[in-house]
């Protein structure tokens, strides 16, 4: 039974490995963002002022997280099947559950970030709600005490 939960966790280290390297770059700012607006809205020249929808305009560093995390293999479509498995109803039970998870809980990583990053798309607040409730930064912070060990942060 050891012997093949070390093999699960083995294939997960070499799958994901690379694709938590490369989402990790992102956490210095993340945590340094975190409860910060990321976003700010444009409202036209002086001329137009008032007249025009208020567009929202996002950091460029949220928006390279989001194109980068698009690319990994954490972003899957099937992510509302994560939250009705594992119950999750507020910010506080993703928090707690990926605080709690092991390696092979993978899924709940790919189910929370997944949520964020393609609902952005459609709701771009979804993306400034993820960073000032600390869920990205959470999810990173996970990732990298367990793909990587306690407190060691990789290079950037």
């Amino acid at each position: 039974m050891y012997g093949q939960e070390q093999n699960i966790r083995e294939q997960i280290l070499e799958q994901y490995s690379a694709d938590v390297e490369k989402l990790l770059r992102y956490l210095p700012w993340l945590k340094k963002s975190t409860g910060d607006t990321v976003e700010s809205f444009y409202e036209g020249d002086e001329e137009t002022k008032g007249t025009l929808l208020k567009i929202p305009v996002f950091d460029s560093t949220l928006l390279s997280f989001v194109k980068d995390a698009e690319k990994t293999q954490f972003v899957t479509k099937n992510y509302p099947y994560v939250y009705t498995r594992n119950r999750i109803r507020s910010h506080e039970d993703e928090r707690r559950l990926m605080r709690t998870a092991r390696i092979q809980d993978i899924d709940l990583f790919k189910g929370i970030i997944s949520k964020y990053v393609l609902e952005g798309k459609r709701r771009p607040a979804a993306w400034r709600d993820a960073v000032e409730e600390a869920v990205f930064t959470t999810a990173l912070e996970c990732l990298n005490e367990l793909f990587f060990g306690k407190g060691v942060q990789q290079p950037e």
